[in-house]
């Protein structure tokens, strides 16, 4: 499996001849909206840095035959938009082209109270790499690969260090880190810091292939 970050939770993962986007947002507009022969959009919530309405509609004038995966919620606002959206949510799994994606619904993580708490899904692709979308949620199987959200509003860089030695990937990187200059270097610091004797943590460039 191949993944390139293109900033903040955006990232192009390529398996098996298959290229998916996860969260096209606010924070990644020029870097996702170059991006060709995309095949599957994963999106995990409706806040605008995962899900840019105007960019999405964008990037599928570029690739027309991207079909889009995300929950209720979601697809509502698609729908208004006229832009067509599958539902996988909760605990539905889908199989697009030979790769298996799975759902694992939580809400998003708290802010303050039940602020911005929205129908978040986290997406398992192939059974190796798990993205959670902005909340700390377990699969329930062993993880290889784990994007690991590091700094927003929602959460403390300890949490995100108790997830990710609680998922106890073979392999992980940050993500959710669009608002941090310069933006992989601080959660990457960290995570080799208290995960070095278990998981290997990969230094994500901006745009550079990274293969696992």
């Amino acid at each position: 499996m191949k993944i390139t970050k293109l900033g903040h939770c955006c990232l192009l993962i390529e398996e098996n001849g298959v290229r998916i986007m996860t969260d096209p947002g606010s924070f990644t507009i020029p870097q996702q909206e170059q991006e060709k022969n995309i095949d599957l959009i994963l999106i995990s919530h409706e806040h605008q840095d995962h899900l840019h309405v105007d960019s999405v509609k964008k990037v599928l004038i570029s690739n027309p035959q991207a079909v889009i995966i995300s929950n209720s919620a979601v697809y509502k606002i698609l729908e208004k938009e006229g832009i067509a959206c599958q539902i996988v949510e909760k605990t539905m799994s889908s199989n697009f082209k030979n790769i298996q994606i799975e759902a694992c619904d939580h809400k998003h993580g708290p802010i303050y109270q039940d602020y911005g708490q929205v129908q978040n899904t986290g997406y398992f692709v192939n059974n190796k790499f798990y993205y959670p979308g902005d909340c700390f949620s377990d699969p329930g199987k062993p993880v290889e690969i784990l994007a690991v959200p590091v700094a927003g509003p929602w959460l403390r860089i300890g949490e995100a260090i108790d997830y990710a030695k609680q998922i106890n990937p073979k392999n992980c990187f940050p993500v959710h880190d669009g608002m941090i200059i310069p933006q992989a270097n601080f959660g990457v610091m960290v995570l080799q810091h208290f995960l070095k004797s278990s998981t290997n943590v990969a230094i994500p460039e901006i745009g550079k292939e990274m293969e696992f």
